[in-house]
């Protein structure tokens, strides 16, 4: 068994699309529209196989994200090796995402860094 894909709902899809495209080398399908409820929504795929569906609709909730609430927390990526963290880091730094953490190697033997991502969300970078 394997998780097919991950879901999130978001307020600007063109944006969160191309964040994924640009940083994390996903590729995108056409976006789905459902005309009758204005349901929009992407498939990024990444080159492991794992996929993210990207979907947005109108009256979103849309509640703080805090680093500590409970529930999904964070995506991670593994980039193959620690410098690929630590550039991808310094390159989200300096284009003005908050790094959390790290790069760092972690207790439990994880090289990582945390950033807080598009609309608020925390992703972590790994080898």
């Amino acid at each position: 068994m394997h998780i097919e894909h991950i879901a999130m709902y978001v307020n600007d899809l063109e944006k969160t699309k191309d964040f994924f495209v640009k940083y994390f080398g996903a590729g995108a399908n056409e976006v789905y529209h459902n005309t009758a409820t204005d349901f929009r929504s992407y498939f990024l795929s990444f080159s492991s196989g794992a996929r993210l569906e990207i979907m947005t609709k109108p009256q979103l909730h849309d509640e703080e994200k805090t680093l500590g609430r409970t529930g999904y927390v964070h995506l991670a990526f593994s980039l193959g090796s620690k410098r690929a963290v630590d550039e991808l880091t310094e390159k989200l730094k300096s284009d003005g995402y908050s790094v959390v953490s790290g790069p760092r190697t972690t207790g439990d033997g994880y090289y990582e860094s945390c950033i807080v991502g598009i609309e608020g969300n925390q992703i972590e970078l790994t080898v």
